[in-house]
């Protein structure tokens, strides 16, 4: 385990950091789901330093209350692995929709399609906008109560519950396989009809849009700001944050990071319950004085 005192390891001399960007579970936040002391004044203080801060996440816009008092400026996060911009400034239950970047339902359903012939046994939940839809089988993993129950291929029908909103994200739950092999299977299967990443310690998968990834949504909004990939420094400890970690200018795996996560980052740092990211944050602004 690293020591929450350690420096953390720093890749070579870097632009002075425009933008933060980190991941929420396992990175920014602690195993309870809490935010630190330490962590929430390392954010302020980076905001005030004129430093801005995304949390950029795989959750959806409606599980972003464990992070909405602490959002400064631009109050923008992006959620759903990047098919979300969303403006977190009107507190839970009041967000706003700021960008969108759909999984067309006809990849939607080819991804399901080519998913069940390789894996069978696999369930599937539907993120939309607004709205959550599983099929029966689906675990209801988060104590979440779905808008409507059917098959995968019912639920992403033109005339389905909710077919008038964007589809953000297919998950895809295997109760037995183990979770890197079967995102490696997924990947092979689904090709380029969707892109397929995980976040949970279980095999359940994440499917977005073809393009469409924390790193890819970032570098949009980053180039609405005028700010380059040298100028982002970013955080995270699963798959799902390996492309973002990759793109930014310097990047940090956490203490309890995934290997790929290891592999992909120019740094590392204490793991997310020693308050890893307000280690580099405080180091940064330290440097910047």
């Amino acid at each position: 385990m690293t020591s929450a005192t350690r420096q953390p390891v720093t890749p070579a001399a870097a632009l002075p950091p425009r933008l933060i960007a980190t991941d929420l579970d396992g990175t920014l936040l602690r195993d309870d789901k809490s935010v630190s002391d330490r962590t929430v004044a390392a954010l302020a203080a980076a905001e005030e330093a004129g430093i801005e801060v995304f949390f950029v996440t795989g959750r959806p816009a409606r599980w972003m209350d464990v992070v909405s008092d602490h959002v400064h400026g631009h109050g923008l996060a992006i959620c759903g692995n990047g098919a979300a911009v969303v403006d977190l400034h009107g507190g839970p239950g009041a967000h706003r929709f700021v960008k969108v970047r759909e999984l067309a339902r006809e990849n939607a359903l080819d991804a399901v399609r080519m998913l069940r012939e390789a894996a069978p046994g696999t369930m599937y939940a539907i993120e939309q906008t607004y709205g959550f839809y599983q099929e029966p089988e689906y675990p209801k993993m988060h104590m979440e109560i779905p808008d409507h129950l059917a098959p995968a291929e019912r639920l992403l029908a033109p005339d389905a519950p909710g077919a008038d909103e964007p589809v953000l994200k297919i998950l895809a739950f295997h109760p037995t396989l183990d979770p890197d092999a079967f995102l490696t299977l997924a990947r092979l299967a689904i090709g380029d009809r969707a892109n397929v990443t995980r976040s949970s310690p279980s095999a359940l998968l994440e499917i977005s849009g073809p393009d469409v990834s924390k790193a890819s949504t970032l570098a949009l909004c980053c180039a609405e700001r005028g700010i380059s990939h040298e100028e982002v420094v970013a955080f995270g400890d699963m798959p799902n944050d390996v492309e973002m970690l990759t793109w930014a200018g310097r990047s940090y795996a956490m203490g309890n990071a995934h290997p790929e996560v290891l592999a992909a980052a120019s740094g590392r740092t204490a793991a997310n319950n020693e308050d890893g990211v307000a280690v580099v944050i405080e180091r940064l602004l330290t440097e910047r004085a």
